[in-house]
């Protein structure tokens, strides 16, 4: 319960930021696990301050440059979110729609590796990665190529790092490399 007021406040003061200065980066939870939070703090060490909403809707979406997903599926965050895995699925590819749409860049990130992964972060994946302008994938969490086979098909390289703090280089890499950081 005090763990849901907590990333219902953040989420909230996110939402208020958001309204009055829209960022660079929009910053999403696909799945409604822990992982987007945590990205938000490696966004930070590189001095971005992305517009972050777990639920976050197409309306959100003003004029960002680029979408950041973070795929990790988790029952009880979205237990917590109060929805369930295909409302997750619709909010997720409405999303991506909205940001191509918008002429947004989409990075499609998995930190949470092999722990992260099953059939509930399987069908997130198969939801968002058709949409990846780039992705970054920590190890351990491509091991069965779900994420090679979307990057085959839009002819990308898969960044890896080897855990959520390692993320810092390659994401910094590709943000500099969309116009988005140093």
């Amino acid at each position: 319960m005090r763990m849901k007021k907590l990333l219902l406040a953040l989420a909230l003061a996110a939402f208020a930021a958001s309204a009055a200065c829209a960022a660079d980066v929009a910053l999403t939870s696909i799945g409604q696990g822990p992982d987007a939070m945590m990205i938000k703090v490696v966004m930070r060490a590189i001095k971005v301050t992305p517009d972050y909403e777990p639920l976050m809707k197409p309306e959100s979406l003003t004029s960002q440059k680029v979408l950041v997903a973070v795929v990790g599926g988790s029952s009880k965050g979205l237990g917590a979110a109060g929805i369930d895995k295909e409302q997750e699925v619709v909010r997720t590819k409405a999303l991506c729609d909205a940001a191509v749409a918008k002429g947004m860049k989409v990075l499609i990130m998995h930190v949470g590796g092999e722990g992260r992964r099953g059939s509930l972060s399987d069908l997130f994946i198969d939801a968002a990665a058709p949409y990846a302008d780039d992705m970054i994938v920590v190890d351990g969490g491509n091991a069965d190529g779900i994420f090679t086979k979307y990057a085959e098909k839009k002819n990308i390289t898969i960044k890896t790092a080897p855990n959520v703090k390692g993320t810092r280089e390659p994401l910094s890499a590709v943000l500099a490399g969309w116009g988005i950081a140093q």
